[in-house]
């Protein structure tokens, strides 16, 4: 059995960068395997989920360039190695290989796979970061 895995965040505070005007989300990937990741957002046109980013072991990927636009953002991901999975309690669509997918309602109907999101909430700062290691659930990071 796999032990379990968490998200661990970096919570309440924007992620500073050398550059100034530079703002994105990105995720990073504090395991030793490489992780899949799918990300969720509203759009002016509606909710919006898309994947797969593959990030290798030890390594960060920007989801979403630029300043960010939305309050709330929602992450799901695996570990494509060991099978554990990153999710939380809000249910958005995804697909099997490269996928952008607008509308979270009748995933299965439309072809479509249902994850569990975990939902972060970037208090409108115009960057944030995300870590993902393996440390078990009720250990998740602190602000």
């Amino acid at each position: 059995m796999f032990p379990a895995l968490a998200f661990a965040a970096a919570l309440g505070a924007p992620l500073f960068v050398a550059d100034a005007a530079h703002a994105d989300f990105r995720v990073c990937n504090g395991t030793q395997n490489l992780v899949g990741v799918a990300i969720g957002y509203r759009a002016e046109e509606g909710w919006t989920t898309e994947g797969w980013w593959q990030v290798p072991a030890s390594t960060c990927a920007t989801l979403i360039e630029g300043e960010l636009k939305s309050r709330y953002y929602y992450l799901y991901a695996e570990d494509a190695a060991r099978g554990g999975r990153w999710t939380g309690d809000i249910n958005m669509c995804v697909a099997e290989n490269e996928f952008k997918i607008a509308g979270v309602q009748d995933c299965f109907a439309r072809g479509h796979q249902r994850m569990g999101f975990k939902e972060y909430d970037t208090g409108r700062q115009g960057s944030w970061m995300v870590q993902l290691s393996d440390t078990p659930a009720t250990q998740e990071g602190q602000n």
